[in-house]
């Protein structure tokens, strides 16, 4: 089954100066796009995911997909489609004492529809409350078992008294579809760096809106960018959704080279990349060394098969090399999966911040390829292809030139400019600069190089 697409129609210091009014200014309308994204009650499928698409339509051109209802999805099916109108708990005397009017967050997220008068005994076999935070509502879900309920604050539910209470629940579970968007932006290569982000979740801010944001600013850079590589972007409710995609796309992901899932990025928290299934792979290498060079607190965590979309991509049968790179742990700050993870607890500058991560970590990626040395058999006279400085005492000069020589060396078509920025010590930025002289005097020739998901025998070619 394929998916329905839904198509759409100075001086140094004034420098410093606009860029930093440019960034506060992009930081600004990230948090904006939050706050416009904020209200709506979002589930894995339904009206509220489609409203965000259209949302992030007005930023980027994505297609809108649609799966219908009972869609085989490997041992998964594509479930009803879930919406809501209306949601209150009223007591004897008239009063509106939970309203999902007042937050989404109220309801139990995929609640079966229901109108009924119970009493407070029954009543409190569906509410959910935190008592160790009691001033916050939960968020929880039912989406695979048809059930219904309400969340509410701790104080809330202490102040219920012995009393009958009308319980109305104007939601519809239907056939229907799932949706998802995708952005491709082609690059030199088809060789493709996936980008995905979760949209599922209702008025959480850090968890996941701040995602949204982020993937959906970074589309926009990187598509005014001459690019090596294809990039596609999914927009996705979470794990039925990314399964929904693979199941769809099976063959489109032996294309698929690297990959980051976007979380969790809204806070200012420590940056944490979470390694792909593989835990060597190249964007895990170069994950980890933009964070030690960009980054004073971060850490770097191995595979687990349990957190976000990762699990999907990096399950088995896939084995995709895609990574993780949040500010936050999922489930391990305390305001996670509650109202705390507000508009209050994200920050722009936190929102910019890790865009910018996210755009050190594809430039070198961008910039990581691998050479063949044109003049392997000694060294190359630098001198005479104006690549030599004969005058000493120039340490930066020098630098250059130890860099050039390490470039040489090592340009077998096995070693990357990272592995050899870290063999030799000597900063990527300066081993990727040598390259574009020595490749500019016709000493190297870049190796591209395509290994097959599927196929264990890689094969290479220079150009």
């Amino acid at each position: 089954m394929t998916a329905q697409t839904l198509t759409s129609p100075t001086n140094n210091h004034q420098a410093d100066g606009k860029i930093q009014e440019r960034k506060a200014t992009r930081a600004d309308q990230m948090y904006k796009f939050i706050e416009r994204l904020y209200p709506i009650c979002r589930s894995i499928t339904g009206e509220g995911l489609m409203e965000t698409l259209h949302q992030i339509r007005e930023h980027i051109p994505v297609q809108i997909y649609q799966v219908p209802t009972g869609t085989k999805v490997f041992d998964w099916e594509v479930p009803r489609e879930w919406n809501i109108k209306d949601a209150y708990i009223m007591n004897s005397r008239g009063e509106k004492i939970i309203d999902f009017s007042n937050s989404n967050l109220h309801i139990l997220n995929y609640s079966v529809p229901v109108c009924r008068n119970v009493s407070l005994t029954e009543l409190k076999e569906h509410l959910h409350t935190l008592p160790e935070h009691p001033d916050w509502i939960p968020y929880r879900t039912s989406y695979y078992k048809e059930d219904w309920g309400f969340c509410v604050s701790y104080n809330q539910y202490k102040q219920l008294t012995d009393d009958r209470y009308e319980v109305h629940i104007n939601s519809t579970l239907e056939n229907g579809n799932l949706t998802y968007g995708e952005l491709f932006i082609p690059g030199e290569s088809q060789e493709e760096v996936l980008l995905s982000t979760h949209i599922c979740h209702p008025s959480l801010c850090n968890d996941n809106l701040s995602g949204i944001s982020v993937l959906t600013f970074l589309a926009k850079a990187l598509s005014a960018k001459k690019l090596h590589y294809s990039y596609r972007f999914l927009f996705l409710p979470g794990t039925i959704g990314a399964i929904t995609w693979l199941s769809v796309n099976e063959s489109r992901t032996g294309n698929i080279r690297h990959g980051l899932i976007a979380s969790l990025l809204g806070n200012g928290g420590a940056f944490i990349y979470k390694k792909s299934r593989r835990g060597d792979t190249e964007i895990d290498r170069i994950a980890t060394e933009v964070l030690r060079l960009k980054s004073i607190n971060y850490k770097v965590v191995d595979f687990t098969p349990y957190g976000y979309d990762e699990r999907q991509f990096c399950s088995p049968g896939f084995n995709l090399p895609i990574g993780c790179l949040s500010r936050s742990h999922y489930g391990q700050f305390p305001e996670y999966h509650t109202s705390a993870d507000n508009l209050n607890f994200i920050q722009p500058d936190a929102l910019e911040s890790s865009l910018q991560m996210y755009l050190d970590i594809l430039l070198m990626l961008e910039r990581n390829k691998k050479y063949i040395n044109m003049n392997p058999k000694c060294e190359p006279q630098l001198g005479k292809r104006g690549l030599y400085d004969g005058i000493g005492g120039d340490n930066h000069s020098k630098e250059f030139q130890m860099a050039l020589l390490w470039v040489l060396n090592f340009s077998d078509g096995n070693h990357s400019l990272l592995d050899i920025s870290k063999r030799s010590g000597i900063a990527f930025e300066l081993i990727a600069q040598s390259a574009d002289r020595l490749e500019e005097a016709e000493l190297l020739r870049e190796v591209q190089t395509f290994t097959s998901l599927f196929n264990s025998s890689p094969y290479s070619l220079a150009r």
